[in-house]
């Protein structure tokens, strides 16, 4: 394969919305997540009370790449092997001791099927993007509110968190004014919304210029696809994108095949009947890459045209895109910039305190890092006896460098850019961080270690 990547030898441009193309005010976002998710559970499932009430530093532990252990309770910071790195019951820490008694120096008993398909089942769940991750600290406090109450050993509390996630997310939620979530963005878009900068407005009108077909393929519905779109890119959002989908049920638009998941068109955001093929540009919902794919080559004109996909979920566009469709795969990794950045400024901190209570205490290092769980891209090995601490990859990190073609930590990074710019990619010959841009995380880089384990 060859070691660079340029836009300008792609045909397609596709991108995901939300924390994409659409970025949200992290901590309000993941606050607004956290009390949908918690007055579901307390008002209708009859959860304890104190799930409502959130310190304002409890958000720390919040990582991306964790993976909750259901039946356990335990959440798991993974080796690449698949050996336990770090792990809390509920929301508490357990000591190396603990994690040696617990998981052993073993790879964990389901990494097999979680690395081979990066998938989540009845018996775990993979936090990978910023949609989920609140609902990672309110598992956690459920969990130590059963073992107050009942002293469980097993627990049975996901079928009321994935109809805590249904109820605020499902699609007809927007138009009912139902659930917490969607109202509230509605109500107040500039609070959880930030505006797609000029730059990057102005480099998807530069690649639509030079005859690229651009997509938008969201598993948002098409109404709060439009509020996003109009908030962030202006009322002539449509103008930028050729193919609009909506409702895709990412994995599953990669995976499904056209009778599992036809096109539908739609009329007034509601779905009409499906299709059995797809013919022309326009706005479609659900669908399937395969019949996308039949109409990029009609409308390139070419066998095979080459697609390149961006988004900011392993699990639900990186590894679908790059493993079904083999598309070029462009990873959006916000934690990226959590080397850069330490205590804000007071200049852009007051804007964010006039945001009212959300904000808690003015946090000093960005939402996405985690004092709690360390870097996301290495840790330490907890040593046997007296044997040296390891440093190893994460599993999260493995999967940058297997499934993307770059990583960068948003599109603004590579905005200014001539499309024909040369992007080293990650593969198997070259260095474990030769497709991060503009740079590899502090983590991976030689000497510098101490910084961000600690």
């Amino acid at each position: 394969m060859q070691q660079h990547f340029s836009l300008a030898d792609c045909d397609v441009v596709g991108f995901d919305l939300d924390h994409t193309l659409c970025r949200y005010h992290l901590p309000q976002s993941a606050r607004l997540i956290y009390d949908s998710f918690a007055q579901y559970l307390v008002t209708e499932k009859g959860y304890d009370e104190d799930l409502l009430i959130l310190a304002p530093d409890s958000l720390d532990f919040c990582c991306k790449g964790l993976v909750l252990d259901i039946e356990e309770g335990n959440f798991l910071k993974l080796a690449e092997d698949g050996t336990v790195l770090r792990a809390s019951h509920g929301t508490k820490s357990m000591t190396s001791e603990e994690i040696l008694e617990t998981y052993g120096r073993r790879e964990w008993k389901h990494f097999s099927t979680v690395s081979g398909m990066v998938s989540r089942t009845a018996k775990y769940y993979l936090y990978d993007n910023y949609f989920d991750l609140p609902g990672a600290l309110l598992c956690a406090r459920v969990v130590e509110s059963l073992d107050q109450h009942d002293g469980q050993k097993k627990y049975d509390f996901w079928k009321d968190m994935v109809a805590a996630i249904q109820h605020n997310y499902k699609i007809s939620a927007f138009k009912e004014d139902c659930g917490m979530y969607f109202p509230e963005v509605k109500n107040h878009p500039d609070k959880y919304l930030q505006r797609c900068p000029e730059s990057v407005k102005k480099w998807l009108r530069q690649m639509k210029n030079a005859g690229k077909i651009l997509l938008l393929i969201t598993s948002s519905h098409s109404d709060y696809c439009r509020l996003l779109c109009e908030y962030v890119l202006g009322n002539d959002f449509e103008e930028y994108f050729d193919i609009l989908i909506t409702n895709a049920l990412k994995p599953g638009f990669f995976s499904h095949t056209p009778n599992q998941r036809p096109f539908r068109t739609l009329e007034n955001d509601e779905e009409q009947e499906a299709l059995l093929s797809l013919d022309k540009p326009g706005w479609y919902s659900q669908g399937n890459a395969n019949q996308l794919f039949d109409l990029l080559k009609k409308m390139t004109g070419k066998l095979d045209p080459k697609v390149v996909y961006f988004g900011d979920s392993m699990h639900s566009d990186i590894f679908p895109a790059r493993h079904y469709s083999n598309w070029e795969t462009v990873f959006i990794l916000e934690e990226l910039l959590g080397d850069k950045v330490t205590v804000p400024v007071k200049a852009e901190s007051e804007p964010l305190e006039k945001k009212g209570k959300y904000e808690g205490d003015q946090l000093e290092v960005p939402y996405f890092v985690s004092k709690q769980w360390g870097s996301f891209f290495m840790d330490r090995l907890p040593g046997l006896e007296n044997a040296e601490e390891t440093l190893v990859h994460t599993w999260s990190c493995k999967c940058i460098s297997t499934y993307s073609t770059i990583a960068i930590p948003s599109l603004e990074a590579i905005a200014d850019l001539p499309l024909d710019y040369r992007f080293t990619r990650f593969s198997s010959n070259s260095s474990a961080t030769a497709g991060y841009y503009p740079s590899p995380p502090r983590a991976l880089l030689p000497n510098e270690e101490s910084v961000t384990m600690k």
